[in-house]
């Protein structure tokens, strides 16, 4: 079989398949006569000298007459008339050698004269096609070819030269720092004459796996490169976050070209995707906005719509389609018709494309990680000399945005809010290593905060971890076949997926180093700015800082070596505010359990009331006694603090009570079709190790849930009070792991239940997905966490965004008048409200809706192509409850959420510094310090609408600062 019989033979899209399909489309049948036919296609193509085309097609060679005006033989012709203002009937004859075959009347309507910018790039597929390092070096010879293709078309008419958009500009800065000075300086010539474009994003993100600081991180790089960054390219993901706008707007970027691709399981169109028309203004709440372009193209092609219609291929096959395809634009939704959407998308209804401006994408090759070609550039020359519409423009990506924005800013609609990503569910096809990923961004922060408190510069080194987490989060996590293990190619995977999985590993351990460093530099800070010596202050003190905004209440966990303070010398935590002893816990690490460990001993210890961003000094004291060994509670499941009673069945295998104490009232559904922390694990029944099947694959119904099993065998290891709080500990078994394992923690004085889920997982092909189940006595979510920004039910989001899950940052709000709660997840993103929905579309519901439940979907291996087939090895979820009542959703949220990702952090020192230190606040409530870094303040709103918020800072300064809504602000003092 032929690789073009076996594409047709499994129902895969092909060019052939697609270009014919416009032809039939495009044209209309005017003679059929003993077998044979003629089709005519009025189309937008204008002679210099005022002539337009009519497009004639026989299935055998005939002349073709359009009575008194033109004529041409062959199969296929253009037959050309005076332009018309009106329609105007001509009659068609087709004739043989023997006479008229067939005749036929023919209106001739007024068509629209185009302008087509050809963008010129390559799809950046960092791994894919072939291993990583490969696919860069290969983008790095691609600028080396643009550069020579640039200069020798400097002589061509100004249309036609060949320019070049570098798609991610992570290329461009490999390029610049890897080639002699003379092509660096062609390189930013070209540039500032515009005929090379870098583009801002430096690869192509899952946005949605990206911080807020992260994601405004990665566009530092615009100011690199001699001259301006003005657009960005956003490929083959098809979605990004409503932070996004902002992220780009401050980096003075105002143009976007998405190109979505719709290969895999994404249905758009059936979530107001018809809605969507192009280009549009994409606002974000703060106002901020940006001009946005996506394509159109069927089959998973976006960012090759000029491949389809034959640009990369030859003069006449462009010649042929693409005229064909500017008709179908103007006169109906999707140019391609059925099936525009994957394998298995309807014919939707949508109004025909407005403009006579077109943004027209080109990869030189069919394929990702193309290279440059002269063709695109050739085509346009020869196109311009012979036709004077449409006009080709060989163009980088702000050529058409200025165009856009001078001619039509005025008509665009305007879209807000998140644009959510079909394809994030992906993200739970490597759930250990995005853990790792979620932490390390949570770390990075209070690292830089704490190196710049002592007075460090360490922007440099957060830079480049931020950098390694960001890479992570690039959209290729596999090869093209991820289930195989070559070494080159698309069937590199495991080898690919090693590469970069480690990344993120690696990413954790920086932000782990850094936060080390920092803390020992915050401690020397602390300890040289001490009043008093070793010999007259306490043997050693603890300074406890809050990296979250608010003051709270929460618990630390600190260690004191043995070097320090001997093991068996009992001790004492004594708050320096107070004088207060405050009740601890110890855990001792023993050199004969492990002495490959730095030996002493691990105090844990509620701190009360510690301001955010500040610290308070606990004091290592003599004590009278050890501190109090754990307490084992029995055998009953219960453990509990001041805020909350929770209960565990052990005989169903989850929780099955949390009782509210201070509201008197039960938080968990009782009447659920899911327990309370339960894992739910599903299996599907689709084949493994086909590429691209999910997107051949729809499901109206549960025929393809294969199986459901949850967590049975409960058995309790662990029931103790400490000196700080009750712990359950629960293991259970179930299919898909060895193993689970599940603590529960109280701690006193603290109003937060933490959960820790410890899965070890089993690899397996099959297709599967692991759920925990958190059915709240609630209405539905009010509020929730999106990389900068916050969703909910009322919110507005981009038309056509992905319904079925939500991928958030960390918590999720239910809110009624009595009672506010809080859901927060640490390593786990995706999410699925009220039920378990399959995972190929159209995603039909598998359980009745259930409002109050979240569903937290915390591993799958679903994809079949550019994610990991299978995953396994021990796999932490870590999550959180708090309750409030009368408090703002969004508010609770982040207070809660806190506790997870800004945990305390307990600093040795060695002098007495002063009890107690804030280093910043602000004082709206709804506003956050995400970090503090070098060049300031870092805020981050959380109001719907925009606040002004008084700013502390380092050295006691006040600053105002009026932020927009969900808006961003680095604030600097004049002292700063």
């Amino acid at each position: 079989m032929t690789s073009r019989l076996l594409q047709r033979s499994l129902g895969s899209p092909d060019y052939d398949g697609i270009r014919q399909a416009l032809r039939d489309d495009t044209s209309t049948p005017v003679i059929s006569v003993r077998g044979l036919e003629v089709r005519v296609a009025v189309v937008p193509l204008f002679t210099h000298d005022g002539r337009q085309a009519v497009r004639v097609t026989s299935t055998e060679p005939l002349t073709h007459v359009l009575v008194g005006v033109d004529s041409a033989s062959g199969k296929d012709v253009t037959l050309l008339v005076p332009e018309v203002d009106a329609p105007r009937v001509f009659t068609l004859e087709s004739r043989d050698d023997a006479g008229v075959v067939g005749s036929a009347r023919i209106t001739v309507t007024p068509q629209r004269k185009w302008s087509v910018f050809v963008v010129h790039h390559s799809h950046l597929d960092i791994g894919y096609t072939d291993p990583q390092g490969t696919v860069l070096r290969h983008h790095l010879d691609y600028l080396d070819a643009a550069v020579r293709l640039a200069e020798e078309t400097a002589s061509w008419p100004d249309d036609a030269k060949f320019r070049w958009t570098v798609e991610s500009s992570m290329p461009a800065l490999k390029w610049l720092a890897a080639r002699p000075a003379e092509m660096v300086e062609s390189f930013r010539r070209r540039g500032r004459e515009g005929v090379i474009e870098v583009t801002a994003l430096p690869f192509q993100l899952h946005t949605e796996a990206c911080s807020t600081e992260e994601l405004h991180r990665q566009l530092r790089f615009t100011r690199q490169f001699g001259f301006p960054v003005k657009s960005a390219m956003h490929t083959d993901v098809p979605g990004a976050v409503v932070g996004l706008v902002d992220a780009l707007s401050q980096a003075g970027v105002r143009y976007l070209a998405a190109a979505h691709n719709w290969a895999g399981r994404s249905v758009p169109y059936l979530h107001g995707g018809d809605k969507l028309t192009r280009p549009f203004r994409w606002r974000a709440p703060s106002g901020n906005e940006i001009l946005v372009w996506f394509t159109d193209t069927p089959h998973g092609m976006a960012y090759m719509e000029g491949n389809t219609v034959g640009l990369t291929d030859s003069y006449e096959l462009a010649d042929d389609l693409l005229p064909r395809y500017l008709s179908a634009l103007a006169t109906r939704g999707y140019p391609y018709g059925p099936g525009t959407f994957g394998w298995q998308g309807p014919d939707a209804p949508r109004e025909p494309y407005e403009l006579d401006v077109l943004h027209l994408r080109v990869q030189g090759a069919h394929a990702d990680n193309a290279g440059p070609s002269i063709v695109p550039a050739s085509i346009a020359r020869k196109w311009n000399e012979q036709w004077a519409y449409p006009r080709l423009r060989s163009a980088v990506n702000s050529d058409f945005f200025e165009h856009v924005e001078e001619h039509y800013l005025d008509r665009l609609a305007v879209h807000e809010g998140d644009w959510t990503d079909w394809w994030a569910d992906g993200l739970g096809s490597g759930a250990r290593p995005l853990g790792y990923v979620r932490r390390a961004q949570s770390a990075l922060r209070v690292a830089e905060t704490l190196h710049t408190i002592a007075g460090a510069d360490a922007t440099e080194q957060i830079d480049e971890a931020y950098d390694k987490v960001a890479l992570f989060n690039e959209h290729t996590w596999g090869a093209a076949n991820p289930w195989e293990d070559a070494e080159e190619a698309g069937d590199s995977g495991g080898l690919q997926w090693t590469r970069k999985s480690s990344g993120a590993y690696q990413a954790q351990d920086d932000a782990s180093d850094l936060l080390h460093a920092a803390v020992r530099r915050f401690a020397a800070a602390l300890s040289e700015a001490g009043s008093g010596g070793a010999s007259s202050g306490p043997p050693a003190s603890f300074a406890v800082f809050n990296p979250a905004t608010r003051a709270r209440t929460d618990v630390v966990r600190a260690f004191l070596p043995r070097d320090v303070v001997g093991v068996d010398v009992p001790i004492a935590l004594v708050d320096a505010r107070t004088g207060e002893t405050l009740p601890h816990h110890e855990e001792f690490v023993d050199p004969d359990d492990w002495p490959t460990r730095p030996i002493g001993r691990h105090v844990h210890v509620v701190v009360p009331d510690v301001p955010g961003y500040g610290y308070v000094r606990l004091d290592v004291v003599p004590g009278e006694t050890q501190a109090p060994e754990p307490v084992e509670l029995g055998d009953a499941p219960v453990i509990e603090n001041e805020f909350y009673r929770v209960t565990y069945d052990v005989r169903e295998g989850y929780i099955g009570s949390i009782f509210d104490k201070r509201a008197g009232r039960e938080l968990v559904n009782g009447e659920a079709a899911a327990g309370f922390g339960q894992y739910v694990y599903d299996q599907y029944a689709t084949a493994p190790h086909f590429n691209h099947l999910s997107g051949h694959v729809g499901a109206h119904d549960r025929t393809l849930l294969g199986d459901r099993a949850i967590g049975r065998h409960a058995t309790i290891t662990k029931c103790q009070r400490t000196a700080v709080g009750e712990k359950l500990v629960v293991e259970l078994h179930a299919k898909g792991v060895d193993w689970i394992r599940t603590t529960i923690e109280l701690h006193y004085g603290v109003p937060r239940l933490d959960l820790t889920y410890q899965l070890a997982k089993q690899g397996t092909p099959a297709k599967e997905a692991v759920f925990l189940a958190f059915p709240f006595a609630a209405s539905q979510a009010t509020a929730w966490e999106l990389t900068g920004g916050v969703g909910g039910p009322g919110v507005p989001r981009v038309p056509g965004s992905a319904e079925y899950m939500l991928p958030i940052r960390h918590w999720i709000a239910f809110e009624d008048p009595e009672l506010t709660v809080a859901w927060v997840t640490m390593e786990a993103p995706l999410v699925q409200l009220g039920t378990i929905h399959m995972p190929y579309a159209p995603f039909p519901p598998t359980l009745d809706q259930e409002d109050g439940t979240v569903y937290s979907w915390a591993l799958n291996n679903i994809w079949d192509t550019n994610f990991p087939a299978q995953q396994q090895g021990e796999t932490t979820f870590r999550y959180a409850v708090a309750s409030e009542a009368g408090a703002l959703g969004r508010r609770l949220g982040a207070t809660a959420a806190s506790g997870l990702t800004e945990p305390f952090v307990g600093a040795l020192i060695t002098d007495s510094p002063a009890a107690a230190e804030t280093y910043a606040s602000v004082d709206h409530p709804d506003v956050l310090i995400t970090s503090i870094g070098h060049e300031g303040v870092r805020l981050q709103s959380l109001a719907a609408e925009p606040v002004e918020a008084t700013v502390g800072l380092p050295g006691h300064e006040t600053v105002k600062v009026r932020l927009p809504a969900c808006g961003v602000a680095v604030v600097r003092g004049a002292n700063s």
